[in-house]
C-alpha cells in the first residue's frame, strides 16, 4: 500500500477538490453577477462519516498522447447547496458579491489548510520511515 493511499490522505484529496469544485462555483456565482435571472450555487458541505468509502473519479479518455487531461474529474462528485433564500434584485439576478467574496476568503482559507495538512503529515510519515 503507497503510503498516499492511507484514508486519512484520501479524505484530505476528497476535501481539497470539494473545495476546487466550490471555488469554480463561486467564481461563477461572481462572473454571472450582471446576469439577469441568475441563481447563486453552491456545493453543500462535504461530510464524512466513519465507513469513509474510497471516491472514484472519472475521467475523459485520452486517445492521443497530446491530450490534455480533464480537470472537471469532480464535477458530478459533490452534492449541490439546495437553500434558497435569495434577495432577488428588479432583473432577477440573485448574486450578492459580499457574500461570495466572504464565501469565496473562507474557501480559500479552509482550502490552504487542507494542504498545509496533507503536506505535513505526509512529511511526518516520510521522516517516521526514513524517506524524509
Amino acid at each position: 500500500m503507497a503510503i498516499t493511499d492511507l484514508p486519512l490522505f484520501a479524505m484530505l484529496r476528497t476535501r481539497m477538490q470539494w473545495h476546487q469544485e466550490r471555488q469554480r462555483l463561486l467564481a461563477e456565482n461572481v462572473a454571472n453577477a450582471d446576469t439577469p435571472s441568475f441563481r447563486p450555487h453552491d456545493l453543500a458541505p462535504l461530510q464524512f462519516d466513519r465507513s469513509f468509502p474510497q471516491v472514484a473519479s472519472l475521467s475523459l479518455a485520452r486517445t492521443e498522447p497530446g491530450h490534455i487531461a480533464s480537470s472537471e474529474g469532480a464535477s458530478g462528485q459533490f452534492a449541490m447547496s439546495r437553500s434558497g433564500g435569495y434577495e432577488v434584485r428588479p432583473s432577477g439576478n440573485a448574486v450578492n458579491l459580499e457574500d461570495e467574496m466572504i464565501k469565496v476568503a473562507a474557501n480559500q482559507m479552509d482550502y490552504q489548510a487542507a494542504t498545509t495538512l496533507y503536506t505535513r503529515s505526509l512529511g511526518l510519515i516520510k521522516a517516521a520511515i526514513g524517506k524524509g
